[in-house]
């Protein structure tokens, strides 16, 4: 199947679950005559685009209450204003790592007008995205041993296929900023993390400002292996201030596309 019919195929899709508000993954793998795994792939990319939520067997349409719920779609505005920031700073011919995420992965879309990209991952999610995109990059995955949690591969193997290679950037999300030791998260397997900053010339973390000042346990990336963080324009002065204190150069994107504020 083409680009072109896997778009349409999306677009119907996205159409049907507004129409009827539920649709089953058995009942669309008969419709569009395609395998149940393309079509929960085609679910997870339209909901990451704000477009369904996932239920399981199928989807179900938002419901009306998370439509007018403000908060709710400032996440997804967020979201979506980080990715655009962080496209924005690759270039043509780049070699980057890209992090399992939903953040990370709200930047696949972007990529289509950039040419000869080299991108490695540990997400099967991220590399069906990039599968997807009309100039299609040279894909490179770690292998290793698949964590439910993270739904990403980690482990020796993941970071031996990484100590390979070398990069121009590592783009990475985290579940929490703690403002004194750099970035967190819940998940306790973080030697793949490290390793793919080692092998990289710039570690950009993307992050929503509400995770910003959350303390988790878990140390991913201590400030000194930060470059850039890559927020929206909900974060606080005084937090600002003490991340550029770190050295690491800031970016607050712009929720409203007309209006930009870079640090």
């Amino acid at each position: 199947m083409t680009k072109r019919n896997t778009q349409q195929r999306r677009h119907a899709i996205a159409a049907l679950v507004q129409e009827r508000g539920e649709v089953s993954v058995e009942e669309l793998t008969q419709r569009f005559a395609t395998s149940e795994v393309t079509i929960r792939k085609d679910l997870a990319l339209l909901e990451t685009g704000g477009l369904l939520l996932r239920r399981y067997g199928g989807a179900v349409s938002l419901p009306s209450e998370m439509m007018a719920e403000p908060d709710l779609v400032q996440v997804s505005k967020r979201k979506q204003a980080i990715a655009r920031a962080a496209a924005e700073r690759i270039r043509d011919h780049n070699r980057v790592i890209i992090d399992s995420g939903t953040t990370t992965s709200a930047m696949i879309p972007l990529l289509g007008n950039k040419r000869g990209l080299v991108v490695m991952t540990n997400s099967l999610n991220v590399a069906g995205q990039l599968r997807e995109l009309e100039n299609e990059p040279i894909l490179l995955m770690t292998g290793g041993t698949w964590d439910p949690h993270s739904e990403s591969f980690q482990g020796q193997v993941a970071e031996q296929v990484l100590r390979s290679y070398d990069f121009d950037q590592l783009f990475i999300g985290a579940d929490g900023i703690d403002l004194a030791r750099g970035t967190t998260t819940f998940n306790e397997l973080v030697g793949l993390s490290r390793v793919m900053a080692e092998v990289a010339r710039e570690v950009i973390v993307m992050v929503e400002s509400e995770k910003i000042g959350r303390r988790i346990p878990n140390l991913e990336l201590p400030w000194e292996r930060v470059h850039t963080l890559v927020t929206d324009d909900g974060l606080s002065e005084e937090a600002g201030k003490q991340i550029q204190a770190k050295g690491v150069t800031l970016i607050c994107a712009p929720t409203n596309q007309d209006s930009s504020r870079r640090k």
